[in-house]
């Protein structure tokens, strides 16, 4: 890397050099001190014929030649209107310039010259060669502090998976010993932002070992060859340091599942990904080296990828349980000035389906607004408010515009989905309904959080389809089939997904289904089911649905403890 700078950097200033030399030689060339001659001469071979070109200017002097000569003559200029029309008259040619030096010639050679250098300039950075070489360094060589596993809560099956690559980078005579080898390669899959990279950088800190960093986007260019290349650089720089980790970001923009291509299969993407096959079979049993790649998609991955000697390990690095959510939170909290009030286990609680990256914006968020009240400390209503923004972006300040038809609509809508989960999944938590509308368009939410399982059963995914109906079912019978909206357009979206996987993915239909019209046909059924028994079910409980939804418009914010309360009182005899 450094030769070819040393290189284009000495190519860079050859070319300036030459360029200055050519202009001076330019200059030189057509520079030559003028001849200075009395006016009266200059009439007199006007006169005779023997001026063949006069140049006007402004200046004090004006610059002519003869006919038949290459030498220049000036003499004084007497700046009168009337000279050029009596050259003219005389046949003598007349231009008119500026100054008699070449500064312009040689401005103009100088222009040029700059304009080739910019050329080679912009040539040189679109040079494949120059795009071939991938800027591979050790990420810990930055003097950032490595986590280990300690400083990573949750993912204790994902930690307890690794901590043998650890060992055995630490130690790799031990394993071979009894013939054992270290897994070339490890994936780690999951959603985003549940911590993939960090792991990876906390094999690296555990070993001591150096972390080189790439994304598999790194690798995809338009020039043939060059993706090949850099895999070859990064392996090469790996193993100079005999230990290492490398880990790909994305490696499904690099390692797709191959198919047949326009150009027969030899493409850039697929020339690629076979040079990163090769580097990964061309590891010895004894070299500490690792190859650990994230994806947030395990199913798009080639084949070749997966197999044994490839990426012997695939490690879910999955959303976090109730356990791992108060340990991340409490984590996150440990340099802020949390008040004594704030329950981290309710917001544990709350906070099903977060992400790690989601808690730590969480807790940031609500960082942001205890400060901009300059308080204390970080308060309960600044986490909920921060919880607000997270679900469903900031709350709009102008509601001046909403009327008041609107807001009912809403109101029923969002307390049909309440209603539907207290009664349908008690087990399940109401932390918070609203009709506030959000700054992207929200117009309220429900937030529906079930408990932590493994599995779903039948009734619990009939029941989910029901709550997500219940908005639309609300609206419905309150305002009419002809006056429904389209707010409960994203509810429809996640009922369809949630009843194909019920037929399709689950079986939980009549019968296994085969083919795509016998699918939309029981989707249908059981859709159009489910619609009915929710009617029903908010119809038997119309005194709770208007109570709950007068509540709504008249305080805009319920808890599970309102809900509690507005359930209970209507119940009472």
């Amino acid at each position: 890397m450094k030769k070819f700078k040393g290189n284009n950097i000495f190519g860079a200033i050859v070319f300036t050099l030459f360029a200055a030399v050519l202009a001076a030689g330019v200059y030189w060339k057509n520079h030559t001190e003028p001849i200075n001659v009395p006016y009266v001469d200059f009439l007199k071979s006007v006169e005779e014929g023997n001026v063949s070109l006069v140049t006007l200017t402004d200046e004090s002097s004006l610059k002519y030649t003869l006919a038949g000569e290459g030498a220049e003559y000036i003499t004084e200029n007497p700046r009168s209107p009337t000279l050029k029309e009596e050259l003219l008259k005389q046949g003598v040619s007349v231009s008119e310039g500026g100054a008699f030096s070449n500064s312009g010639a040689l401005m103009s050679v100088l222009f040029f010259c700059a304009v080739l250098f910019m050329i080679y300039k912009v040539s040189s950075r679109q040079n494949p060669k120059t795009a071939m070489v991938l800027n591979v360094s050790d990420v810990s060589e930055s003097g950032e502090r490595y986590p280990a596993f300690d400083d990573i809560a949750g993912n204790e099956e994902a930690k307890e998976s690794v901590r043998d690559v650890v060992d055995f980078i630490k130690n790799p005579d031990k394993y071979a010993r009894y013939g054992a080898h270290i897994p070339h390669g490890m994936i780690f899959y999951g959603p985003p932002g549940t911590g993939k990279t960090l792991m990876a950088k906390a094999i690296a800190g555990e070993a001591c070992v150096p972390f080189y960093a790439v994304s598999g986007s790194d690798f995809v260019q338009m020039y043939v060859g060059v993706g090949a290349s850099r895999v070859r650089d990064l392996f090469r720089k790996a193993r100079e340091n005999k230990k290492a980790v490398i880990f790909i970001d994305e490696i499904d923009a690099l390692g797709k599942k191959r198919g047949a291509s326009p150009q027969g299969g030899n493409d850039e993407r697929e020339q690629t990904l076979n040079a990163l096959l090769t580097e990964m079979s061309g590891f010895s049993n004894s070299e500490g080296i690792i190859v650990i790649a994230a994806t947030n998609r395990l199913d798009t991955l080639d084949e070749a990828l997966l197999r044994p000697g490839r990426f012997d390990r695939q490690i879910e690095i999955g959303l976090p349980d109730l356990n791992a959510r108060r340990s991340i939170l409490n984590l996150h909290i440990k340099n802020k000035p949390i008040s004594k009030d704030v329950d981290m286990g309710s917001v544990a609680k709350q906070t099903v389906f977060f992400s790690g990256a989601m808690l730590e914006n969480l807790l940031n968020e609500a960082a942001i607004f205890a400060a901009k009240r300059t308080a204390e400390s970080i308060e309960s209503a600044d986490i909920d408010r921060a919880y607000y923004t997270v679900i469903a972006g900031s709350e709009k300040m102008d509601r001046s515009g909403i009327k008041e038809r609107e807001r009912r609509v809403t109101a029923y809508h969002e307390a049909g989905h309440a209603l539907a989960a207290k009664l349908l999944s008690p087990e399940n938590t109401v932390a918070k309904i609203t009709i506030i509308p959000s700054a992207k368009g929200a117009g309220g939410f429900c937030i529906n959080i079930p408990p932590d399982k493994m599995y779903h059963t039948k009734s619990e995914i009939e029941n989910q389809i029901m709550i997500n109906l219940a908005g639309r079912v609300s609206e419905e019978l309150t305002f009419t089939a002809e006056n429904v909206t389209t707010g409960a357009g994203n509810d429809i979206e996640k009922s369809i997904s949630l009843a194909r996987d019920y037929i399709d993915r689950y079986a939980m239909g009549s019968g296994f289904v085969f083919d795509e019209k016998s699918s939309r046909d029981a989707m249908r059924k059981l859709l159009d089911e489910l619609y009915a028994r929710t009617m029903e079910l908010l119809l038997n409980n119309q005194n709770l649905l208007i109570a709950i939804s007068e509540e709504l418009l008249n305080r805009e914010t319920l808890n599970e403890d309102d809900l509690d309360r507005i359930i209970g009182a209507a119940n009472r005899p």
